[in-house]
């Protein structure tokens, strides 16, 4: 199974609708189609969502380290070589979801070579996966009217509401007519993406106090540093590390400083490998975690759900796991479905993710 060759494609569907949140917005799927050739046939694939405004890649950026650096630099080693992999990725500082993306695609093809799901080799707690649905910024009576619609469509039951705004007192609004809308049986919980201080973030933890949130997440800056360990031991509810803590070193020091009690895992910034790492960490200090997105289409939802659906810790809570339905279309030659509230693995060898050649020359923005 040795690495003969490594592709960096670059692809993009637009939103159905602009996503806007507190550190930028999206309009469009501009990601990258990552696959990896070995001198047996198999191929494994993954997808780069980049993410300029938190990571600092671009799609040009992956595409250009992938092609000039990390694959000249694997050619050669096996997939089941992953520690002398990432030995030579991690030379290079940064690019999370370039490594993240070859990562998976290795995984990939152990489990089509084993003939087993990835989700198997990884622990293979269960099949599927409850879903978070993430509402973004608008009007208060539009972020409840698409919370229902999806609750009703698709049985979803649990919402990450987008916060962040100025003045924050506009989403402490929206999070009481959700709560008011929706009833106490469906969950939330709050991302600020670092749009409030410490000080306003504290106002708007008191005055929402009594709407029952599950967590906060990255309400203020971690460099914040005094501001954000003052807010987060004052927190009525777990805190979440993010965009924060995109590696295990950095897990290690959000939590042990202080600025964090729970951690966001995303495979789309540290893979499988890695987030195993975050994960036995976290389970280690006693501190919860829950499986994000990076605005992954299908292809990162399908691998953000198996590493999710493989541990017994990262099934607890809903998976944000949803995103992709509001991209007009997408790669996988057989789409994912969301039924009353849960998303299901793929049980084939490897991660299921056959690519449709049509949609893909239909995206694709290399040619």
């Amino acid at each position: 199974m040795k690495i003969v060759r490594v592709e960096a494609i670059p692809f993009a569907i637009p939103y159905r609708k602009p996503l806007k949140f507190a550190s930028g917005e999206v309009h469009s799927a501009d990601h990258v189609l990552v696959r990896v050739h070995t001198d047996e046939g198999l191929t494994g694939t993954a997808e780069a969502p980049p993410r300029p405004y938190t990571y600092g890649e671009t799609q040009e950026s992956i595409v250009a380290v992938i092609d000039r650096i990390f694959a000249p630099q694997i050619m050669g080693l096996t997939a089941l070589e992953r520690e002398a992999v990432h030995e030579k990725l991690d030379r290079t500082i940064g690019n999370p979801t370039a490594k993240a993306a070859i990562d998976m695609a290795l995984w990939d093809i152990l489990g089509q070579a084993a003939g087993m799901p990835v989700s198997g080799l990884l622990g293979g707690w269960t099949d599927r996966m409850r879903v978070s649905h993430m509402v973004g910024f608008a009007p208060a009576d539009i972020m409840v009217a698409e919370a229902i619609r999806i609750r009703e469509t698709y049985g979803i039951t649990t919402f990450k509401v987008k916060v962040g705004r100025q003045p924050y007192t506009d989403d402490v609004e929206a999070c009481r007519a959700l709560r008011e809308a929706l009833g106490a049986d469906v969950e939330l919980y709050i991302d600020g993406n670092r749009g409030w201080s410490a000080s306003e973030s504290a106002r708007a933890l008191r005055e929402m106090d009594g709407l029952g949130l599950t967590f906060a997440e990255e309400l203020c800056p971690a460099d914040d540093v005094l501001g954000r360990r003052w807010l987060v031991a004052r927190s009525p509810i777990p805190f979440i590390a993010d965009e924060s803590a995109t590696r295990p070193a950095e897990v290690t020091r959000e939590l042990l400083g202080g600025s964090a009690t729970a951690i966001s895992i995303k495979t789309a910034r540290t893979g499988f490998t890695a987030s195993q790492r975050v994960l036995h960490a976290c389970e280690g200090l006693g501190v919860e975690v829950v499986m994000g997105n990076q605005i992954d289409g299908q292809i990162g939802t399908l691998c953000t759900v198996t590493f999710g659906a493989a541990h017994r810790t990262t099934s607890r809570h809903a998976g944000e796991l949803s995103n992709f339905l509001d991209i007009t279309d997408d790669l996988l030659a057989e789409p994912l479905t969301i039924e009353n509230g849960t998303l299901r693995i793929r049980e084939g060898a490897g991660l299921g993710t056959a690519i449709d050649p049509d949609k893909l020359a239909r995206y694709r923005q290399d040619r």
